[in-house]
């Protein structure tokens, strides 16, 4: 049976959660982007500044179809560019314009006071072990 302090520490977790989701929407909205943009060109960049829509099917959680749309419009946007994968006509590499780049820098930026807040939260609230 879960203690009372369990029950706060995943109501502390549940909140910190959705504090930082609504202040990183609120950040990316005010850097440029979109949160799912955001996600996108962060995903990109973390992948060592090439992906595909493969790779970012599975990093996203999204199905084909959705990233493919993403992708479409962060590249209609000017937030990315798509390379020819040598030897596979199918296959492209998405990497992030100048423009993807400083928003993404911009939000990322603006975003770390809230992700070191999430962390400490995350720390005090899972058990040691």
């Amino acid at each position: 049976m879960p203690t009372a302090d369990e029950y706060r520490a995943a109501a502390e977790l549940r909140e910190a959660l959705r504090r930082f989701a609504r202040e990183s929407e609120r950040v990316c909205r005010a850097s440029g982007l979109t949160p799912q943009r955001y996600q996108l060109l962060l995903m990109i960049k973390a992948s060592g500044g090439t992906a595909t829509v493969t790779s970012l099917v599975e990093s996203l959680q999204l199905g084909q179809s959705g990233v493919t749309q993403l992708v479409q419009r962060a590249e209609t946007l000017g937030l990315l560019e798509r390379r020819a994968v040598r030897g596979d006509a199918r296959s492209q590499r998405l990497t992030l314009s100048r423009k993807g780049d400083r928003l993404l820098e911009r939000a990322f930026t603006a975003l770390g006071p809230e992700r070191e807040r999430l962390a400490a939260t995350l720390a005090a609230v899972m058990p040691a072990g």
